[in-house]
């Protein structure tokens, strides 16, 4: 389908994808960016995926992938840090760009606890609620969470709200989190399956605060996207993880939150006792949240950014605009055009 002129963006999923791209487009005459959320396989070789035999396959398949990076029209990527791995790849910085994952500002936004039906289908209405929503994966810290959890259910107080932990969705590592919930005989813990998405706002919303981790081995390679959805909702972010990481930087730099370092489960449950004590912190961190996500991540400002991006990719030569099309926003040459 690919002709001369044409721009084909490759996203990962699936890995090496840029790979087949970059050749398509060479042999059609076209340009192509990579979009890339993440980078294989330096992913797969940080967890040790496949063992000795991965690790070989992996880097036999290194040169090809870097031949994708360096002769694409450009690479957006997700992240600060991950931009700096592509030029250390040998990408030129000036076929890169730094385009942060979004949320939905008008699909997620904050909805007051007291009037979230969820919290009260799931009998949460008297609760501290602490929420994890989306994958629980191979690159984020199950064993922290969990040893805070079983700290808070064992100082559990009568004469205060409880504290719950709602996690919602799924992956690599739910079932094991399930198993230890069920081993450590923990009352304080709620396991609920993805919901649907018209139902996001109030899943994110059930939470009076949301965990969110990365193993620091895999900063530059991934960003946790559940950071913007967190934000849309005007929700606090506790962050496990690098201190000095992407995330963390965020954290810190708008003051919606605080980041723990993997292994410090007493440092995640004093944070959260202090959310728990202090509603005026919690709401004030909330919505600085909102305010930076309005400023910064929302769909619309993303879909600016990407019409910049592509027009930079076709040397100036294509045109682009962005409307509001009732509720979603739209990409486009011309406002009854959607080619998000």
């Amino acid at each position: 389908m690919a002709r001369r002129a044409d721009i084909i963006v490759g996203k990962t999923d699936p890995p090496l994808l840029s790979v087949m791209v970059a050749a398509i487009a060479k042999l059609r005459g076209a340009r192509h960016i990579n979009w890339a959320q993440d980078i294989f396989p330096e992913v797969a070789e940080a967890l040790k995926i496949g063992g000795r035999p991965g690790g070989l396959a992996f880097r036999f398949l290194k040169p090809a992938r870097n031949w994708s990076l360096k002769t694409a029209s450009m690479n957006v990527v997700v992240g600060t840090r991950m931009a700096a791995h592509l030029q250390r790849l040998g990408v030129p910085p000036s076929r890169t760009r730094v385009i942060a994952n979004w949320s939905d500002g008008q699909l997620i936004a904050p909805i007051p606890l007291a009037k979230n039906a969820l919290r009260n289908e799931w009998g949460l209405d008297d609760s501290f609620v602490v929420g994890y929503a989306g994958n629980l994966g191979r690159a984020h810290d199950v064993d922290t969470l969990v040893d805070a959890i079983t700290v808070l259910h064992e100082q559990a107080d009568a004469s205060s709200a409880p504290i719950v932990f709602v996690f919602v969705g799924g992956g690599a590592q739910h079932a094991r989190l399930q198993e230890e919930v069920a081993r450590r005989k923990l009352s304080n813990v709620q396991v609920r399956p993805y919901q649907d998405k018209d139902r996001l706002a109030e899943v994110l919303g059930v939470a009076d605060v949301h965990v969110l981790s990365l193993n620091p081995i895999l900063e530059g390679l991934i960003v946790p996207s559940k950071f913007y959805g967190i934000t849309a909702a005007g929700r606090p972010a506790l962050f496990i993880g690098a201190l000095d990481g992407e995330i963390a930087q965020l954290i810190n730099q708008t003051d919606c939150g605080f980041t723990i370092a993997p292994g410090d489960a007493q440092a995640l449950t004093s944070r959260i006792l202090q959310l728990a004590s202090d509603p005026e912190l919690c709401l004030a961190m909330g919505g600085r949240a909102r305010a930076a996500f309005e400023k910064h991540w929302d769909k619309k400002r993303a879909l600016v950014q990407w019409a910049e991006a592509l027009k930079a990719a076709s040397d100036g030569n294509m045109q682009f605009m962005v409307a509001e099309s009732g509720s979603r926003a739209v990409l486009g040459d011309s406002l009854d055009q959607d080619v998000a």
